[in-house]
């Protein structure tokens, strides 16, 4: 499994962003699809996950703010980013679980200045 992360880039504090996470080489609709973010000096923490079920899984830091999809016919999830904090700045990494393996797309920077 391959997961392509699109999206994220510069924006201010109040502003829009989108993220979206393609998993390709998957028999079926990957079991977890989602993003998790690793600010500098600290560890990485989910974000929001959805599953091909549509059990959906928002971190408290972000939820009311961030909006979760997930097209299972696409395997995709796009993450809606909305009144975005400095706090959110971070690399965001598109993450998948197919029950058996952890995958992990590559990074992309978000940054929210103030």
């Amino acid at each position: 499994v391959q997961l392509q992360a699109s999206g994220g880039g510069l924006v201010q504090a109040g502003g829009s962003l989108r993220l979206s996470c393609l998993a390709s080489g998957s028999p079926s609709p990957i079991y977890k699809i989602g993003w998790y973010r690793q600010a500098p000096g600290k560890t990485r923490e989910m974000v929001a996950t959805v599953t091909s079920g549509g059990t959906t899984n928002v971190a408290e830091a972000v939820e009311g703010r961030f909006t979760a999809s997930r097209d299972n016919a696409r395997n995709t999830m796009t993450l809606q980013m909305n009144s975005l904090k400095p706090e959110d700045t971070a690399l965001y990494y598109c993450y998948g679980f197919d029950r058996c393996q952890k995958y992990w797309g590559q990074g992309t920077q978000v940054t929210v200045s103030s």
